[in-house]
């Protein structure tokens, strides 16, 4: 979205074209300045305008000390009387408003006016005094808002001093280099909300770290503030082009449900975690981060690379797993939702198997629920099911809101499939459905067994709307090739197949690991699949030093370039006809865990390491631009 300074905006200009003048001479901006106090605004949302209702139109800013009042008029004046100035000219035809030395005057139709009424903040021509111009901003206090076409204040960005942010009086919108505008849509970011989620901590002593990686993507150092409510739980530094490891306690609420019964779905207020940098930055989260501690096995690993809350929108499709019951153990799946700001409301759609879950915290035992979450609060839903049916899934379920919220799906702990030994968490952040597309490329992780061999995976694609048509390149024999309603999903049979998969309408597509039951090294993890419209030309990514083995997938256009640590990378596979190729690569295990890609093209990574009966999985990093349907 282009958003002008203080200047008016297309339909401001179009009224313009359109007002009449008392000389037939084409229109112009002009302002007026009022001496002493002045007239006031519009009463903001909150606090005390920086600057007043609308910027000087003529200037680009109100002058220091002054109040100003922004008129859209026609060219030429008017006698105080309010006859027609230039005799001869054709007259405003009657009803017609004009902006004239602050005040919208109502035209007879005769060179005279009907009516005139002084305008507090601004008038524009055909429309008359409204509180500001459509495409404007202004700042409350440390709040910078946009003049909608309603002429209307609206919120539009909340200019953060902790991530080194200011409101700029000049044009009413927030300045640094952790604005909206300068940080574009992708991955990297200044304000992120962590969350530890539901993990098989009753099985064995638990002597492992939830933890944050964080990646300084700039050549500047990054200050790096966590809190969770109203606490500052950390504050530290990340040095420019490097990463650090940060451990968080975890949150029993959200992390361990009684292992008899895996519910009941909770609410927990202020349950996550905030990170703010005063540069941009990616971050990862480890649930846990170590493979390894002292001669104990983690055993349910996984990660997410997180989503920052300037790309959060209020629509999100879920990924999962089913319900799995084996013996005394009820593991469930689950998806969280984490709230950025006050008074969000959540609405709970599920899919065709996701209507049993436990209730709980507003939420329904069939899976519907509209519930209010405040900043930092977390909804953790829970699968359920009867007897020793694995059927509850909670795949394809809609998650939407009123205002923008992050969206986690996962299993506490689950085989791959079933009864394949043996079972590992799975925790993956969604996509918002505004950035998903219809095309992706999927290729299955590497066997750490030496040369390019594929471990098998198994697919879920998802759709986002009714009657939806897959095709796959190369073709994959006995794949589905439709999905009849939205939130409906089909999974394919596990393969080590590098393929395409396209949908006549945007789709989400989930991939997953097998356990260890059926080759070597390896369990249960999960990833989302990154459209090729999403692909970037540089990665900085993180992989801990504690596993085995650290791996990342490159998916490059077949004549790319690309470059791991500086060096290049050759060797890579084509794919079909699709133009792109392949390359799995090793990841050193050298002093810091951090590596980084660069292209000439755009191109796709995930990341993924190996311990025993033990993985994780997920995607290095993409653009998040918003995609038409």
């Amino acid at each position: 979205m282009n958003w002008t300074h203080g200047t008016p905006g297309p339909l401001a200009l179009a009224l313009l074209l359109a007002a009449c003048g008392d000389n037939g001479d084409a229109t112009s901006f002009a302002s007026q300045t009022e001496t002493g106090p002045g007239p006031t605004t519009v009463t903001p949302t909150t606090g005390t305008p920086t600057t007043t209702g609308t910027p000087d139109l003529t200037t680009g800013g109100p002058t220091s000390g002054e109040t100003t009042m922004a008129v859209i008029s026609t060219s030429g004046d008017a006698s105080s009387s309010g006859v027609a100035a230039s005799t001869g000219s054709t007259p405003c035809a009657e009803d017609t408003i004009v902006c004239e030395a602050g005040s919208a005057k109502v035209c007879d139709g005769t060179g005279g006016y009907k009516s005139e009424e002084a305008c507090p903040d601004a008038c524009i021509d055909d429309v008359g005094c409204t509180p500001c111009v459509p495409d404007t901003y202004q700042c409350v206090d440390m709040l910078s808002q946009k003049c909608n076409d309603k002429y209307e204040w609206v919120d539009a960005e909340t200019c953060d001093p902790v991530q080194g942010v200011t409101c700029d009086p000049g044009t009413g919108e927030c300045l640094g280099t952790c604005s909206k505008l300068a940080l574009g849509t992708s991955y990297i970011g200044c304000d992120y909300f962590p969350a530890t989620l539901s993990n098989l901590h009753e099985t064995q002593p638990w002597v492992f770290n939830y933890a944050v990686v964080v990646a300084n993507t700039t050549d500047a150092a990054a200050d790096i503030t966590i809190t969770k409510g109203d606490g500052v739980i950390q504050m530290t530094s990340v040095g420019p082009g490097t990463a650090k490891v940060i451990n968080l306690p975890y949150v029993d609420a959200l992390v361990k449900p009684t292992i008899e019964e895996a519910g009941p779905t909770v609410l927990v207020v202020d349950g996550a975690y905030r990170l703010r940098s005063t540069q941009p930055v990616t971050v990862y989260q480890y649930e846990p981060i170590e493979y390894e501690v002292g001669g104990s096995f983690s055993y349910t690993n996984d990660a997410s690379l997180l989503l920052p809350t300037h790309i959060w929108t209020g629509s999100y499709m879920v990924a999962s797993r089913n319900h799995w019951t084996t013996g005394n153990f009820y593991l469930p799946g689950f998806y969280a939702v984490v709230a950025r700001e006050d008074d969000t409301t959540v609405t709970l759609t599920p899919g065709a198997t996701g209507a049993s879950v436990y209730a709980g915290a507003g939420v329904k035992s069939n899976g519907t629920g509209q519930i209010k979450l405040n900043e930092g609060d977390v909804l953790e839903v829970f699968t359920k099911t009867t007897g020793q049916i694995p059927d509850a899934d909670l795949t394809g379920t809609l998650v939407s809101s009123d205002k923008p919220v992050a969206v986690f799906g996962g299993h506490k702990c689950t085989q791959v499939p079933l009864g394949t030994q043996a079972c590992d968490r799975l925790e993956e952040a969604m996509l918002p459905i505004e950035t998903l597309a219809k095309s992706y490329i999927v290729t299955p992780p590497l066997i750490p067994t030496g040369g390019n061999v594929p471990k098998a995976e198994m697919v879920r694609v998802i759709a986002t709307e009714d009657a939806t048509t897959i095709s796959y390149e190369p073709p994959q024999n006995g794949a589905p090739t439709m999905l009849a309603k939205a939130g409906d999903w089909f999974e394919m049979s596990a393969n080590f197949t590098d393929f395409q998969i396209t949908g006549d309408k945007k789709i989400l597509v989930a991939q997953y690991m097998q356990g260890q039951g059926n080759d070597s090294s390896g369990d249960p993890a999960m990833t989302l699949a990154v459209a090729t419209e999403q692909f970037r030309d540089s990665y900085l990514v993180h992989a801990p030093l504690s596993y085995e083995n650290n791996y990342a997938n490159l998916v490059a256009p077949s004549d790319a370039k690309i470059t791991l640590d500086g060096q290049p990378v050759n060797g890579f596979k084509p794919i079909g006809t699709t133009g792109y190729s392949v390359m799995r690569v090793t990841l050193s295990n050298n002093m810091d865990g951090n590596h980084s890609l660069a292209g000439d093209k755009p191109f796709g990574v995930t990341v993924y390491g190996y311990g025993q009966y033990t993985s994780y999985w997920y995607p290095g990093g993409l653009d998040l631009k918003l995609i038409p349907g």
